[in-house]
């Protein structure tokens, strides 16, 4: 995608869609971007994935680690001239449901900020479509899938641009002037 990135720019994608590295793409031909990193490394596998995220990016991104606090991140560092790029919302989700964290309220927190003027530049969320298969057998992963699609939902409403990325392959599906 060429020209200026719109405000907020949501990238959907199933596991392994190829979703975050297309959102890496758009805002690399942008100039550099601010990586915030929200997965945590709780696990062998989960340390495997943050480091090849890691060297794929190389030396030329700033990154900021957050599981938690995403939307005082954003406030604070937004700025015209350097895009965001928010990877992803689904981790960050799963750190808030399942660490009694107040979910809710830190969604209301991401929607206030991106209905105001305070987020002063633009910002790319990448997050998995998870609603696309099986529904669980088992109720708390309902819960988590009930919560991703109303977060998939509420960040698709209020983003200019919605891309949805399968087999590496970028769909457009929302493409609103900021």
């Amino acid at each position: 995608m060429s020209g200026p990135l719109p405000l907020v720019t949501l990238v959907l994608g199933g596991a392994r869609s190829g979703k975050s590295r297309y959102a890496e793409q758009i805002i690399e031909a942008q100039g550099n971007g601010l990586y915030l990193a929200t997965a945590q490394a709780l696990d062998a596998d989960m340390a495997a994935r943050i480091a090849k995220h890691r060297e794929r990016r190389g030396d030329t991104w700033q990154t900021i680690e957050e599981s938690r606090e995403v939307v005082a991140v954003l406030a604070r560092e937004a700025r015209p001239d350097r895009p965001i790029l928010v990877d992803c919302l689904t981790l960050w989700l799963s750190h808030l449901l399942f660490n009694d964290l107040r979910a809710e309220d830190e969604i209301q927190k991401l929607a206030a900020l991106l209905q105001s003027d305070a987020l002063r530049g633009p910002v790319v969320f990448v997050s998995n479509e998870i609603g696309l298969g099986v529904v669980p057998g088992d109720q708390v992963s309902r819960l988590f899938l009930d919560a991703q699609g109303e977060l998939n939902q509420l960040v698709a409403k209020m983003a200019n641009r919605v891309i949805l990325v399968t087999a590496g392959l970028p769909q457009i599906l929302k493409d609103e002037p900021s």
